[in-house]
């Protein structure tokens, strides 16, 4: 867990006294979960798999309650990176993703743009969709879903996932 004092060097120059409250609401999180002994468990299983930090981890605890009660793609359609196909009759539409739940679709829209970068797995993952010559866009998505996937995984079983 990041100490408050080492998130205030970062938010120089901001107007308003705005650095301080979202140093106050990451202490407060941090609190919360550390006063929880089945979130700090849960949380460090999330903040052991690369590409997701304690507000990644936060978010989900706090928006997700059901992560890790559900399986694949109960889990991926509640978040909203499920693809559903536009069908009728004869004709084949586009595969698309919608709805969901906007603040965790967004909070996982970053981990899994660090996690492209720096997890080896999903770094590979991502790589391989793009030498397939998918989109950039399409490959983050697949990528924010097997994310989304090894999260609530990691959350369902005792391992520690690194």
């Amino acid at each position: 867990m990041q100490p408050v004092s080492s998130l205030t060097g970062s938010c120089l120059g901001q107007k308003g006294g705005r650095c301080e409250r979202i140093a106050r609401i990451d202490l407060l999180m941090n609190e919360h979960i550390a006063g929880s002994q089945e979130l700090s468990a849960q949380a460090l299983k999330l903040t052991a798999i690369s590409g997701v930090g304690l507000r990644t981890a936060a978010l989900l605890l706090a928006q997700m309650p059901e992560l890790g009660q559900l399986n694949r793609r109960e889990v991926a359609a509640l978040v909203g990176v499920a693809p559903f196909n536009r069908d009728s009759g004869k004709l084949r539409g586009k595969r698309t993703i919608f709805g969901g739940r906007r603040h965790v679709h967004h909070g996982l829209y970053m981990a899994a743009l660090v996690a492209a970068r720096h997890n080896p797995i999903l770094r590979a993952f991502y790589q391989r969709l793009r030498a397939a010559g998918k989109p950039a866009k399409l490959a983050l998505t697949a990528t924010m879903r097997k994310l989304l996937i090894v999260l609530n995984s990691a959350v369902k079983s005792d391992p520690i996932y690194a």
